[in-house]
């Protein structure tokens, strides 16, 4: 029995890094995409935001001296040429991709609509979300949890290399806690960083439940969506 029937899936930038150190790499993204056509064969209506991290930061360079607005929309493009990588590996596995974008880039992609994208995802085409929200200062994590609320997702699920969310970095701390399930009051007051506060604080005023997995883990997505406890969940 299935969970969801339309999820909003965050992936980070740097997921595509794979054993890299900059860019995009090929193995990574055919995993994700095989991953992701696993939920998709089974009737999953899917919507993706991804970062761009693993390309250009926008906070990083504005504090080594750039402009913020420059360096921001610096990785609202950087975004976009991880969805074109994202949309051509889905493509390779036979599914139908649309890729939309906050800023105009129309040779590459369709302006982003959000009538449209919901009929994309009707259709059972996968639609991947480029350029952050359109506005500097603004985080891909606020994209995330701004479309998943304009598209009426049932939940946002970013994917990570952690199975979860814990009390500590469970990769410095060998004995940090896992939560299973964690209340949005709960992630305030043990000052847990999931998400970017402005994006975390949305989520929690629309009553949109985030889960934090391993998306490195082949089959964990299926089984999240299937409604198997993978993962934390917070609501």
């Amino acid at each position: 029995m299935m969970s969801y029937k339309r999820i909003l899936l965050k992936l980070s930038g740097e997921a595509l890094l794979g054993d890299r150190q900059y860019g995009i790499d090929p193995n990574r993204i055919s995993q994700y995409a095989k991953e992701i056509q696993s939920i998709t064969d089974i009737g999953i209506e899917v919507a993706i935001v991804i970062g761009g991290g693993n390309i250009f930061r926008g906070v990083s360079a504005a504090s080594n001296g750039m402009d913020r607005v420059q360096a921001d929309y610096m990785g609202m493009l950087a975004t976009v040429i991880n969805g074109l990588a994202l949309q051509s590996a889905l493509e390779e596995n036979n599914i139908q991709t649309r890729l939309q974008t906050a800023i105009k880039i129309e040779a590459v992609a369709e302006a982003y609509i959000k009538r449209k994208a919901v009929r994309h995802l009707e259709k059972g085409r996968v639609v991947i979300f480029g350029g952050g929200t359109g506005n500097p200062f603004f985080t891909t994590d606020s994209a995330a949890v701004l479309r998943a609320i304009e598209i009426n997702a049932d939940v946002i699920i970013k994917g990570t290399r952690v199975d979860g969310i814990y009390d500590s970095d469970p990769e410095k701390n060998l004995d940090a806690t896992k939560f299973d399930f964690i209340s949005f009051q709960n992630v305030l007051d043990k000052n847990l960083k999931i998400m970017d506060s402005t994006a975390f604080t949305l989520s929690k005023e629309n009553n949109l439940p985030i889960i934090v997995f391993n998306m490195n883990k082949p089959g964990n997505l299926l089984k999240l969506v299937k409604g198997e406890q993978i993962g934390t969940t917070v609501n």
